[in-house]
């Protein structure tokens, strides 16, 4: 089991461009989150989720990944049995930068789910053909994405990576939608690198607080987690 848990959320992908919840004028800023994201759209607003889903797999397309995701993915190559990464990201950006066995606790954007069987199906950055079905029951297939109030499954293993974990690295979360203090309790070590400060988390609690951008933090949380390890 893995020592070493690194967390990450919208902000290590802002930087690479790709817009959060919170961006003024940003994509999601154009949508109703509970018309395009909440349990139940797909039944009453499937077009527009489907839509809103297909602008969001475009703007993946045309965004790269930055320095922290390389850095990270370079850390994990270099410790894959010491080190886990999970993300509540959507996005490829750790496994276009080399990144393996990432988990990803949202979902994922470039995959389809049918919503019969379960299957996954890869579609990389395209638009959602309305009439593509499952290849394995011809159901209808949806994005592969936890909306708000439906079950996580993926938090099952969240919980089991932190029962082991004795080193917690936390990345551009604000804290709104998992609650990582608890976890950063009960664990040896926590660093906690965010912009700024957000009410959803308790500051306090964490070993060592980076208000800076995870391209600008990274060397010193990649040192720290060197350090540990090889102690």
């Amino acid at each position: 089991m893995a020592k070493v848990v690194i967390f990450s959320g919208a902000g290590i992908s802002a930087e690479s461009g790709l817009s959060t919840f919170r961006d003024a004028g940003g994509l999601w800023e154009k949508y109703r989150i509970e018309e395009i994201c909440q349990a139940g759209c797909l039944s009453w607003n499937r077009e527009n989720t489907l839509t809103f889903y297909d602008a969001r797999r475009e703007q993946l397309a045309s965004v790269k990944p930055n320095a922290a995701h390389y850095a990270l993915s370079k850390l994990h190559e270099k410790y894959p049995n010491d080190i886990a990464i999970i993300t509540q990201n959507v996005d490829d950006l750790f496994e276009r930068a080399g990144c393996k066995d990432v988990l990803h606790l949202h979902g994922f954007l470039p995959r389809l789910r049918c919503e019969q069987c379960g299957a996954t199906h890869l579609i990389g950055y395209t638009k959602q053909e309305r009439t593509f079905t499952c290849k394995s029951c011809n159901g209808s297939l949806r994005p592969d994405i936890v909306f708000f109030g439906e079950s996580a499954p993926m938090y099952e293993y969240l919980y089991e990576a932190i029962q082991g974990c004795e080193f917690l690295v936390i990345i551009g979360s604000s804290g709104n939608v998992i609650a990582m203090d608890h976890f950063a309790l009960h664990v040896k070590i926590s660093i906690l690198n965010n912009l700024e400060r957000s009410d959803a988390i308790n500051e306090r609690v964490y070993t060592k607080v980076l208000h800076k951008k995870a391209t600008e933090a990274m060397d010193e949380i990649v040192g720290d987690v060197e350090r540990f390890l090889e102690q």
